[in-house]
């Protein structure tokens, strides 16, 4: 991937990001995780977490994609490109994914903790 694209998805990450806290009040708290854009920059999915219920979630995402004109009208004025992306929000579940992971790790470590292996505590007379 090229520095500029990396540069343009930060960039419009950051910018999103402040508008939608600036803008919108959400019941829950509304994170923007990551913006990909097409190499022609025409397109960009924006991936929103969300902390709150899963009615919250779709509120949020639908929300986010009905005011989509007047978001990437905002952004074209706050960000100089050639094209503004056509914004598509997307609800983002890798960091609850994380969040299971590492508790069914815990859990498992925990689990090895409360029985130990017998066969390395046992004497053979061999």
């Amino acid at each position: 991937m090229s520095q500029r694209i990396l540069r343009v998805r930060e960039l419009l990450k950051r910018e999103i990001g402040t508008l939608i806290s600036q803008d919108y009040s959400f019941n829950g708290l509304v994170t923007v995780n990551d913006v990909d854009v097409t190499p022609d920059l025409r397109n960009g999915h924006v991936f929103i977490g969300v902390i709150g219920s899963d009615q919250e979630k779709t509120k949020v995402v639908s929300t986010l994609n009905k005011e989509r004109g007047m978001i990437q009208k905002k952004i074209s004025k706050r960000v100089v490109m050639k094209f503004t992306p056509k914004l598509h929000f997307k609800s983002d579940e890798s960091i609850e994914r994380g969040v299971r992971t590492l508790n069914v790790i815990d859990e498992l470590d925990s689990f090895d903790l409360e029985a130990p292996d017998k066969s390395l505590n046992s004497n053979s007379d061999d």
